[in-house]
Parts: C-alpha cells; structure tokens; sequence
C-alpha cells in the first residue's frame, strides 16, 4: 500500500484553519488506533494457543492468529481514516469556551 498525498487546499475547503484541522485529524487517528488495538486484543484472546515444545523457538505459526493479523494489515491505517472523515465532513471539532 503506497502513500496517497493529500492535497492541503482540500483541507482549507473544508475548515477554517488546515493545521487545527491536522491536529484534529491526527487524535482521531490516535483515537482509531487505541479502538483497534482494543479490538485486536479482544480477538487474539479468543484464539487458541499453539502449545510449543520449546520456550526459545518462536517459528511456529498460528493460523488463527496469522488470518486476524493479516486481517488487521489491510485495513486503512488510522491516519487516513481520520483525515476521509475529516475530508467527508464526518469528524467535526469546536473550541472549548
């Protein structure tokens, strides 16, 4: 998956100020983040351990685990979730009186 650059005056149309809009943007991709963490979490629980022989050896493949990873792996990445929200009109922001 390459890198999409993201044209800033996109971001000036729809807000007022694109580096508010930026910071805005980037604590709802730490927000995304910290939720699909939790949910990866809530996954791999659910997964049987393989038993190992050996403590050392690491080499051994969970399929269950593998598939949820991999899963994980193709979905968007939090910051360009947060910034399609931003760019939707879907994430909205206010100052704090």
């Amino acid at each position: 998956m390459g890198a999409e650059p993201i044209d800033l005056r996109e971001i000036d149309k729809k807000t007022a100020n694109v580096y508010e809009a930026i910071i805005v943007s980037a604590k709802r991709a730490r927000q995304i983040n910290d939720e699909q963490k939790l949910e990866f979490n809530a996954q791999l629980t659910t997964v049987p351990q393989a038993n190992a022989t050996d403590d050392d050896s690491e080499d051994f493949d969970n399929p269950a685990q593998l598939r949820i990873s991999l899963d994980f792996e193709k979905r968007k990445k939090p910051h360009q979730q947060a910034l399609g929200k931003l760019l939707d009109g879907e994430l909205e922001f206010e100052y704090k009186s």
